[in-house]
């Protein structure tokens, strides 16, 4: 998936790669999700296909109705007799688009098959604000909701999002005109704070009307912890900051670095700071501005990416935070840039380099284990999902953890060359985090430096507003030492 079209790319435990909309429901439910809870359409086509050539139709005419919503209705029905007792299932897009029509009419059609009580339908629009008239317009909900009626669906509950309090008027007119209660239209307005949206839409309740549609008597809700947790981000002290750059190879689309953002937050508000944080395109990173670009921040983030473009911005980014005491932290394509940094500026060898990026290099320092992958291709090699990692005593990796092994996520096909381990280690690249078998390389460190680490999984897909990714907290805790 291009970044730029889709964003980040979220990767879950059993190395599923979806759109980045998983991370945040992740992120707010607290629950590792799985390949389950993501469907696309052309999933959805590929298994029809597949089963007409395998004669699972019969040789009859394989039609979008009832063939292709069949399969999409089938993947909602395969939560049933699990320990799962709701499924929320979101359907991207605009009432309206062609592309969304097949999966309208199968959510149309669960509605029929199921009990009244077990469907509830929530649809979600926008209320925008004329300030040039100081009103807020219902017509663009009005005429989503009749094109959703169109289809065959009534929502039960409006959920509208609106830069402005809605008016008790535009509500009433809202219920009359769309067909819902009153009290089942629920104002979800532009919070101060992200994570504060749920006791936004629990205040305005929006729980208490789905339960009561299913007919759930027990929704009171247990929100102290989550309650805590915003009181305390909002009384961060508004002075009290740190500056934090990632330097990427998307950086054009922000949503290419959600996950990383996002656990930025989490490991300020884990420090009581605010986080303030710039992308930097290491394309324009070279050796004779590097100083002037990045001295003014109190910590760098290298992140993950594919191919060779803005690598020797990214090597020189290192550099600079390696030489200047920068509190720094790598991440996956990151962590192997950091170590061919290491290897050319210290070791001195100076043609290291990964062969992703030159086959023929003399001095591969990343490359692909054959013995990992069986042959030494690139087409469906990477190592997804979640993998155990050791970590050794007495490094900065384990006192950040607390714990001997621990599990992370991970996106990538290549790896640390061995062959070189042991001379990176005897200049001082400590590699503080291996595969239990402790053949392939998860996390490097440097001692004598305020804050080094970079590791070769994503941290930050498992990271949590209440729960932050410890590779963070430790950056934002020494990024505030050093400001």
């Amino acid at each position: 998936m291009n970044p730029y079209e889709h964003g980040e790319v979220f990767v879950t435990d059993d190395g599923a790669e979806t759109d980045l909309d998983l991370g945040h429901y992740e992120r707010f439910i607290d629950e590792n999700l799985t390949k389950n809870s993501s469907v696309t359409m052309g999933r959805i086509y590929s298994n029809v296909i597949e089963k007409e050539r395998k004669g699972e139709y019969l040789g009859k005419t394989v039609q979008v109705i009832p063939h292709i919503t069949n399969e999409i209705k089938e993947k909602i029905y395969g939560f049933e007799g699990t320990d799962t007792d709701i499924v929320i299932t979101e359907v991207g897009g605009t009432i309206g688009d062609i592309e969304g029509l097949s999966i309208i009419e199968a959510i149309r059609q669960v509605g029929l098959e199921k009990n009244s009580e077990d469907v509830v339908y929530i649809h979600v629009t926008l209320l925008p604000y004329i300030f040039g008239s100081k009103e807020i317009k219902s017509k663009p909900t009005q005429h989503s909701v009749k094109e959703l009626q169109s289809l065959g669906i009534k929502p039960d509950i409006l959920v509208c999002r609106t830069e402005q309090d809605i008016p008790d008027n535009i509500r009433e007119k809202l219920s009359l005109f769309c067909n819902v209660r009153k009290t089942s239209v629920i104002q979800n307005k532009t919070a101060d704070c992200l994570y504060a949206v749920p006791l936004m839409l629990e205040e305005e309740g929006l729980a208490r009307e789905v339960c009561n549609h299913l007919k759930l008597d027990r929704y009171i809700p247990e929100n102290s912890k989550w309650e805590e947790m915003i009181q305390k981000v909002r009384n961060i002290d508004e002075n009290n900051r740190v500056k934090i750059a990632i330097v990427g190879k998307y950086v054009k689309l922000e949503d290419s670095y959600i996950s990383v953002i996002e656990s930025l937050y989490h490991a300020g508000f884990a420090n009581n700071v605010k986080v303030d944080i710039e992308l930097i395109d290491s394309e324009t990173i070279n050796k004779d501005n590097s100083s002037k670009k990045l001295n003014r921040y109190n910590g760098i983030v290298v992140p993950g990416g594919f191919g060779n473009r803005g690598i020797e911005g990214k090597i020189e980014t290192i550099r600079y935070a390696r030489e200047n005491n920068i509190p720094f932290l790598g991440i996956c394509l990151g962590m192997q840039m950091a170590v061919i940094e290491f290897a050319r500026n210290v070791l001195k060898l100076e043609a290291s380099n990964s062969v992703e990026f030159d086959e023929k290099t003399k001095i591969p320092i990343i490359h692909i284990m054959e013995e990992q992958i069986g042959v030494n291709k690139k087409g469906g090699t990477m190592r997804l999902g979640s993998y155990p990692c050791i970590l050794k005593q007495d490094t900065l990796a384990s006192s950040l953890y607390g714990k001997e092994e621990i599990s992370e996520r991970h996106r990538h096909r290549f790896e640390v060359n061995n062959i070189y381990k042991e001379r990176l280690e005897n200049a001082g690249l400590k590699v503080s985090g291996t595969s239990p078998e402790g053949t392939l390389v998860e996390i490097v460190e440097i001692e004598k430096h305020p804050y080094f680490i970079a590791s070769q999984f994503h941290p930050e897909l498992k990271s949590r507003p209440n729960k932050p990714a410890p590779l963070f907290v430790g950056l934002v805790k020494a990024a505030k030492l050093v400001r």
